[in-house]
């Protein structure tokens, strides 16, 4: 008699792109892999693929990015035949459109749903809410930090006994400041023309109004002396003009540059003296400030949404209003000013909360305990 299959978990997402809901679904697939399950992903592709498929895991291409009801509809079918065809015991949804594809083949073929809540998303037109709230439909419903958690309960009315909160990670292996070869940082400084010795100031983040970058921009024409700012990350073309006109304007052409999309983070985060976190919407976790946290650097993060969690002020960063041109320029000036012994102290207390509670394999473990726990297993958790 054959072995049954291992059981198989299914995560839904629009595409394999690059991002932080993309990157979660690597590390869960990853998770699964090493703990005995298959690993199935239904998207619409991209340039992930290849990652994920080179972790053991298996892509579906369906056209899951598209919002219409009649795709959504069509989607719901053929997830329900991927189900009944590959045995799939767990749907889990990570975006509202294939969610709503996911929760109707869960429905017809008995499969557990569950969801990751990774945003408050927008309300802005009729029926939105309506459209919104299949994130918090799931058996269970990952909150990735208690900010969500919050929400889930207020405005969605989720009952605290299917929320489990699991904030998203990093990995503590690729961040790690002893790992990053000196010959790294040279060859960003040189791509970017820093100066040695100049101190830096970086936002890094998609180039997009909301991150913020325009509240750094102001900040720099408000801040003496010499430091230098750099925007990291690629974003809307039309953006990325209105900031280059407002430096122009400002006179600030030799003080704040916009780099584009840096491969090497880590190397990129110690090049920065200051890390900034600006976002002028709450944030749901933000990644970048935790792992700019994970290689020992100063963060200064606007005070709203997840970051609060993350950066304790005066302990391991610090925090100011959000959108206040003013008050950033003056928290870079006293972080700048700090003797660089005390900063190194921030920074060492940054790595060690976010090595404490913010890990890849803390939430790849506390992800697959809720897998099991829908399906009532209670085998160990991976790596222990």
């Amino acid at each position: 008699m054959a072995a049954p299959r291992p059981h198989a978990v299914l995560q839904v997402l629009p595409a394999l792109v690059a991002g932080g809901v993309e990157r979660g679904t690597l590390e869960i697939a990853e998770a699964l892999v090493g703990a005995g399950f298959r690993a199935l992903v239904a998207s619409a592709g991209g340039p992930l693929v290849a990652e994920l498929e080179a972790l053991g895991a298996r892509h579906l291409a369906l056209p899951l990015e598209t919002k219409s009801p009649a795709a959504i509809w069509r989607n719901a079918g053929a997830l329900a035949r991927l189900v009944r065809e590959e045995g799939v015991a767990i749907l889990h949804a990570r975006s509202r459109a294939p969610a709503w594809s996911a929760l109707l083949a869960a429905r017809r073929t008995g499969a557990h749903f569950m969801t990751t809540y990774h945003g408050t998303y927008n309300e802005g037109f009729p029926g939105k809410r309506l459209y919104n709230s299949v994130m918090a439909r799931g058996e269970r419903v990952i909150a990735i930090s208690r900010f969500i958690a919050e929400h889930l309960r207020t405005r969605h009315g989720v009952p605290e006994q299917r929320i489990r909160l699991i904030p998203r990670g990093v990995d503590e292996r690729r961040f790690d400041p002893a790992r990053v070869a000196l010959e790294r940082i040279a060859a960003l400084r040189a791509a970017w023309g820093v100066p040695a010795g100049r101190p830096v100031v970086m936002l890094p983040g998609r180039l997009t109004r909301w991150k913020g970058q325009a509240v750094l921009v102001e900040a720099m024409a408000r801040l003496p002396g010499d430091a230098l700012a750099l925007l990291v990350g690629d974003g809307r073309p039309g953006f990325r003009d209105a900031l280059l006109a407002m430096i122009a304007a400002q006179g600030l052409g030799g003080r704040v540059r916009l780099v584009g999309h840096a491969d090497d983070i880590p190397a990129a985060l110690l090049l920065a003296d200051i890390v900034v976190h600006a976002s002028t919407d709450p944030e749901a976790f933000g990644r970048t400030v935790v792992e700019a946290q994970a290689m020992e650097r100063v963060v200064i993060a606007a005070d709203l949404g997840a970051p609060r969690e993350t950066v304790v002020e005066g302990e391991t960063g610090f925090r100011v209003p959000p959108g206040d041109p003013q008050a950033l320029a003056a928290a870079i000036a006293r972080a700048l000013a700090l003797p660089a012994a005390e900063r190194a102290a921030i920074g060492e207390r940054a790595r060690r909360a976010v090595l404490a509670g913010y890990t890849t394999r803390r939430m790849q473990n506390a992800t697959l305990e809720v897998y099991r726990e829908l399906l009532g297993e209670k085998e160990k958790i991976l790596g222990e």
